[in-house]
């Protein structure tokens, strides 16, 4: 597990470093932090329906 975890990592910053313009460098921010905020509204979106199931019980 700690292999793939390693494989899959990403250095942002040598990225902005290389980036041609600021358009690109905004896509390497946004396409981080994207699946982050993705797992964060799904996490909310299950909360929200067991908290909403449990009060109608």
């Amino acid at each position: 597990m700690y292999l793939i975890t390693v494989l899959q990592q990403t250095d942002i910053e040598k990225k902005m470093q290389e980036a041609p313009n600021s358009a690109y460098e905004i896509g390497v921010v946004i396409g981080s932090y994207l699946p982050f905020v993705v797992l964060v509204g799904i996490a909310y979106a299950i909360y929200y329906y067991q908290k909403k199931r449990k009060d109608s019980e």
